[in-house]
């Protein structure tokens, strides 16, 4: 076998291992960017525990197609950018959206998050999505305001009796 039918293996079963552990994969359309825009997005991706990487169209339908994830074979043609998350299901896609509100040229083609296909409109609602923190902040606050509201109503009882 030729050396180069061995490298394009071995890049198949890098996106395999990257795929196969994320929560969150998103296709994004970088086709416009400059490169300090690019060192921007992908450094944002890298911040926030995502992988951002550039692969041939043809050995992501493979790797994919081996992992049993299905995309609309348009999607992978023109310049193709995935984005890998094994940590949260929101975070890549949250990223890829917003750097397209910001650059304007770039645009998220499509996503697959917890097994399941998201298409462009649906990964801009997926993205919209509060991150975990957030909402783990937003449950808490909710649990105990029912015990801070009945301490304030019983100090201020005791204040009027005192």
């Amino acid at each position: 076998m030729s050396v180069n039918f061995e490298n394009k293996k071995a890049v198949v079963e890098e996106i395999k291992n990257h795929a196969k552990d994320a929560k969150c994969i998103t296709l994004i359309d970088y086709k416009g960017l400059t490169v300090s825009e690019v060192t921007e997005l992908r450094n944002s991706f890298r911040a926030n525990n995502c992988v951002y990487k550039v692969y041939k169209n043809r050995l992501l339908k493979i790797a994919f197609d081996e992992l049993g994830i299905k995309f609309d074979p348009s999607l992978l043609e023109g310049t193709t950018a995935v984005a890998f998350s094994s940590e949260d299901a929101v975070t890549p896609a949250k990223i890829a959206v917003d750097g397209a509100n910001k650059y304007k040229v770039i645009r998220v083609k499509a996503g697959y998050a917890e097994g399941k296909y998201y298409d462009e409109n649906s990964i801009k609602v997926l993205a919209s999505i509060p991150s975990k923190e957030v909402l783990l902040g937003e449950l808490l606050g909710l649990l105990t305001n029912p015990m801070r509201s009945l301490a304030v109503a019983i100090n201020e009882i005791a204040k009027k009796n005192a």
